[in-house]
C-alpha cells in the first residue's frame, strides 16, 4: 500500500476535502475515527494521521511514502524530502508581531514556534537575538514581558488584534505542500505520479475520474 502522512490541526479539514474530492479518501471516515492509521483497501492507500511537525520525519525516514504538510513545517524541519506540488490551501504568512510602538531595532528576545525563521530573519538585519521556544499561545509572551516580540503564523490577524499586537514584518507566505520520500519516488514512482496527476487535475478545476 502507498502510505500517506496527513497533518492534523490547521490544514486537516482542507486536506480531507482534497482527498475526498480526488476520490482518495473519505472525509467522514477520517473525521469519525479515532485511529491514527487508516487503510483504504479500495485504493491501496494507508493514511497516517499525525501532528504536523512529525510529517516531514515520517516521510524523510520512509515510514510514509508521501506527506501533506505546511511549508512552514517543512522549512523548520529542513527535512530531506522531494517537494512535489503546492496544494494552494492553508494560506497564511509568517510574521514578526509585537505590541504597538515596538521598534525592530530594540528587539532582543523573540518568542516563537519557528526558531529557524526568526533567527534567519534577524540575521539579515545584522541582529543577534535570544530565542524563547513556545508551543502554546505565543501571543501571550510579549504581554507578560517574556519577550519583545513573536514570530508566528498569521492568517486573519484577529488574534493579534485582540491581544494588542501588530505586524512589524512579513517573513514568508505559506501554503500546504505534497512531498515524497526520495527513495519511494524512485521505487514507486508510478503510484506517486498517479496520485500527483489526480491532485493536479482537481486543483486545475477539472473532474477527477
Amino acid at each position: 500500500m502507498l502510505t500517506i502522512a496527513v497533518a492534523k490541526g490547521r490544514i486537516f479539514e482542507s486536506t480531507l476535502q482534497l482527498l475526498d474530492k480526488t476520490g482518495l479518501g473519505s472525509r467522514e471516515d477520517m473525521l469519525s475515527s479515532r485511529r491514527l492509521i487508516l487503510n483504504d483497501e479500495a485504493h491501496g492507500i494507508r493514511y497516517l494521521l499525525s501532528k504536523p511537525v512529525d510529517v516531514p520525519t515520517y516521510v524523510q525516514h520512509g515510514a510514509a511514502d508521501v506527506g501533506i504538510v505546511g511549508k512552514d513545517v517543512l522549512y523548520e524541519a529542513q527535512a530531506d524530502v522531494h517537494e512535489l506540488l503546492d496544494l494552494q490551501f492553508g494560506r497564511c504568512k509568517i510574521a514578526v508581531a509585537a505590541p504597538s510602538g515596538t521598534e525592530l531595532s530594540t528587539v532582543t528576545r523573540v518568542a516563537t514556534k519557528y526558531p529557524r525563521y526568526a533567527r534567519e530573519y534577524f540575521r539579515t538585519l545584522g541582529r543577534q537575538i535570544d530565542i524563547i521556544p513556545m508551543h502554546g499561545s505565543v501571543e501571550l509572551a510579549p504581554l507578560i514581558g517574556l519577550a519583545d516580540c513573536i514570530v508566528d503564523i498569521v492568517e486573519t490577524g484577529r488574534t493579534l488584534k485582540e491581544n494588542g499586537l501588530v505586524v512589524l514584518a512579513e517573513l514568508a507566505q505559506i501554503t500546504t505542500r505534497l512531498v515524497a520520500n526520495r527513495r519511494s519516488y524512485q521505487l514507486r514512482g508510478a503510484d506517486i505520479d498517479a496520485l500527483l496527476l489526480r491532485t493536479r487535475t482537481y486543483l486545475e478545476g477539472e473532474t477527477v475520474s
